[in-house]
């Protein structure tokens, strides 16, 4: 799974104090670059320098393409990458923390962080971030800013400029399509397709992001206010918006495998299900990961993958530069790279990662349309159009409520 997050007690209680503290390490952060100096110095004075990439190392894939960009950097640029590979996020966070305890204010061990989500969220309320920097980034001008809200906005937070989108992430529910002819255009019909097959729908534990997910674009779709899910949720809020999902939920669960009694842990355990021939659908947050399955022969070819009518859920990686970073101007060159057309093109390529791209595509010069044109479109794998405009996530301490009541339910 991309999205790699650390929820904990402490956010669910700063929540309610989070913007105003997000809103304070942006009005005191030191500004991105030296007075007056253009692209072109900060291109010179990143040569040499060493990049130190804080990234979650969990997937050869990922492990892959950040060689690639090393490589690709370091050729284009003499700016050296070094993946510092985590097992979580918060490793990099919580280093950060020591350092500004420790009172350093320069030469820091971190150069780059993958993030976003609350460690994002916790890193700006600390000002732990160097920047605003995003607006003087040449690539940043190609990002779809509008028709892709989660790159400015994430997780209800205002990003701010103090870390530059890298890829999207969204729900997609893959399917065999030899076994499912038409898929469900909603949750609500979901649910009334799953008590029409029983036990032949699943989800992964809510403990897991993905299960968690599950249950939150199902809070989207049918809370009356959907607008109250982007601020923290109090007692009185909670209750009025995810009445709908609860009862929705107690209707499904007794039609889902096992009836609703055991659950798969994870993403994995749901694929082999369908492989099993168990389950006809399961969700996902990677729209490549039916295209992906069938390459690596793990499901059948006429595994399909679709998103629902009136849309779903989606999220953006960034990439942020800790305030003590030692090589601040190289770190802005591997985040600008990042925005290029060849590397964005090469992420959406299902061969290599088949994540979403964080650019507005039809506004790229022909030749940078042209490379993503180029890049394979096997049969599960939806096109961008198909995909559409991916949802807001709800603000962190809705999945932090809805999470706990599942396991208070399922525990019964």
């Amino acid at each position: 799974m991309l999205v790699r997050l650390t929820y904990g007690p402490a956010f669910g209680v700063r929540n309610m104090i989070l913007r105003l503290l997000v809103l304070a390490a942006l009005a005191f952060a030191p500004p991105a670059l030296a007075q007056g100096e253009d692209w072109p110095a900060v291109l010179g004075r990143a040569r040499g320098q060493t990049v130190h990439w804080n990234a979650w190392a969990g997937d050869p894939r990922f492990n892959d393409y950040i060689a690639w960009v090393g490589a690709e950097v370091e050729r284009r640029f003499g700016v050296k990458v070094e993946h510092v590979r985590l097992r979580d996020t918060g490793e990099a966070v919580a280093r950060v923390v020591a350092e500004k305890a420790a009172g350093r204010t320069a030469d820091g061990s971190v150069d780059l962080i993958w993030i976003n989500g609350p460690n994002l969220a916790s890193m700006q309320a600390q000002a732990l971030l160097y920047g605003p920097f995003v607006d003087r980034l040449p690539n940043a001008a190609k990002v779809d800013w509008q028709g892709k809200p989660s790159t400015r906005i994430d997780f209800t937070l205002p990003v701010g400029g103090m870390a530059a989108p890298w890829l999207m992430a969204q729900v997609v529910f893959v399917y065999d399509s030899a076994r499912l002819a038409e898929p469900p255009a909603s949750m609500a019909a979901l649910a009334d397709w799953a008590r029409a097959h029983p036990g032949r729908l699943t989800h992964p534990v809510a403990r897991n992001f993905l299960g968690a997910t599950f249950l939150k674009q199902a809070l989207v779709e049918l809370a009356p206010d959907p607008a109250a899910l982007q601020r923290p949720a109090d007692d009185a809020g909670y209750a009025a918006a995810s009445a709908p999902l609860w009862a929705w939920y107690e209707a499904l669960r007794p039609a889902l495998w096992r009836q609703g009694k055991s659950f798969p842990e994870n993403e994995a355990g749901q694929r082999q299900l369908m492989a099993d021939g168990i389950v006809d659908l399961y969700i996902s947050f990677n729209p490549a990961e039916g295209a992906i399955a069938v390459a690596r022969n793990e499901l059948p070819p006429t595994t399909r993958s679709f998103v629902l009518k009136a849309g779903t859920i989606g999220n953006t990686s960034f990439v942020a530069i800790p305030y003590d970073a030692t090589a601040k101007e190289g770190a802005m060159v591997v985040a600008d790279f990042l925005l290029s057309g060849p590397a964005q093109a090469r992420a959406v390529d299902p061969d290599r990662l088949g994540m979403g791209t964080v650019l507005d595509v039809a506004a790229l010069p022909p030749a940078h349309r042209a490379a993503f044109a180029e890049t394979p479109h096997p049969p599960a794998l939806l096109t961008p159009e198909a995909l559409g405009k991916p949802l807001l996530e709800p603000h962190p301490s809705w999945m932090t409520r809805i999470t706990e009541e599942w396991e208070r339910r399922t525990a019964r």
